[in-house]
């Protein structure tokens, strides 16, 4: 601890004079650099929080896409076609036409 309190003393340079002064200039940098990074708004961890933001965002985007081309076809293909309409409602929402046996199996 008696060198860092030393190294601001100019008087006890001596002959490593430049590496005293690198070595001072050093400290405040890093110090200037600590505190910029950790103190402003802006920093470098939200930085770091944005990106995997971003990237987590993207992936949700890519996934909602493939659910709505999905969605896209399946109505495509309810709307084009007739019979496939009645079988999703038949298989789904458990319609019959008139005259149709209706056999109604309980889930356990």
């Amino acid at each position: 601890m008696g060198y860092m309190k030393d190294i601001w003393d100019k008087s006890k340079d001596g002959n490593r004079k430049e590496q005293r002064s690198f070595a001072r200039v050093a400290i405040v940098a890093t110090a200037l650099a600590l505190v910029f990074l950790f103190v402003k708004k802006d920093n470098i961890i939200r930085w770091v929080q944005g990106g995997f933001t971003i990237a987590r965002q993207n992936k949700e985007i890519k996934a909602n896409d493939a659910r709505i081309k999905a969605l896209d076809s399946k109505i495509e293909a309810l709307t084009s076609n007739r019979d496939s309409l009645e079988k999703f409602a038949r298989e789904n929402w458990n319609f019959a036409q008139h005259g149709d046996d209706i056999y109604l199996i309980p889930d356990k």
